[in-house]
């Protein structure tokens, strides 16, 4: 069973921002609920954020 390997770079101050601004607009939602959820997760995988995301969306 293989495991998942998290990217050896971290990612710079200016592709988090990008992310965050295309996941927000994607899901309209606000950026700061978008950094609220990495913060959360404690991570900048936009798998796990959008996945965040849709389990929110769906509580409502």
């Amino acid at each position: 069973m293989a495991i998942p390997v998290a990217d050896s770079a971290p990612k710079s101050d200016v592709q988090v921002d990008e992310d965050v601004a295309q996941i927000a607009k994607r899901h309209r939602i606000s950026p700061a609920i978008v950094r609220e959820i990495m913060r959360r997760a404690g991570t900048t995988d936009r798998s796990v954020i959008e996945r965040e995301i849709t389990k929110g969306k769906a509580r409502r």
